[in-house]
């Protein structure tokens, strides 16, 4: 642990400029955040008797895994319901808003349980994936997935396509 702490020491500023060349909105605080919880995991890690062969790249790695998971954190999801315009002062709005909503509503007709189950769970009830694949015991990969699929059905249907596959 010695040689970890050594290089944690020399290569500190150079670990934090990493992460804050990568994201460029973060705020200085964040890439120390990231920083410092790599290296919390680093000394978390189940077993700190096996060496790390090359602990530079280790390291860069774990953080740069680690500014995928602040970006997947950072993208502010949208529900259905706030996607559509608010459209209480305007008559004609509150129409096409019912309108949309019945397109959607109808591809989901079409969508399998599972899709549907996947949407609704997380754009109408707000649930994260997380809870739901634990809840489910599904993996978290398979909910994702079985979304993009259904959002993808949803976009052609809304569109005018037709899906020839099926």
């Amino acid at each position: 642990m010695t040689g970890l702490a050594e290089f944690l020491r020399q290569e500190r500023e150079a670990l934090v400029g990493y992460v804050r060349r990568r994201i460029d909105d973060a705020a200085d605080h964040d890439a120390e955040d990231i920083v410092q919880d790599v290296v919390v995991h680093l000394f978390d890690r189940a077993d700190p008797s096996v060496p790390i062969q090359n602990l530079a790249a280790y390291i860069y790695r774990a953080l740069r895994n680690r500014i995928v998971d602040y970006f997947r954190r950072k993208r502010e999801t949208v529900t259905l319901r706030e996607a559509v315009p608010n459209s209480m002062q305007n008559p004609a709005l509150e129409i096409e808003k019912e309108e949309i909503l019945e397109d959607v509503f109808a591809a989901m007709e079409a969508l399998s349980a599972e899709e549907k189950a996947v949407i609704l769970a997380t754009e109408m009830e707000g649930r994260a994936f997380k809870e739901l694949a634990e809840e489910w015991a599904i993996p978290l990969g398979t909910l994702l997935a079985r979304k993009n699929r259904a959002l993808k059905k949803i976009r052609k249907h809304l569109t005018g396509q037709t899906n020839k596959t099926q």
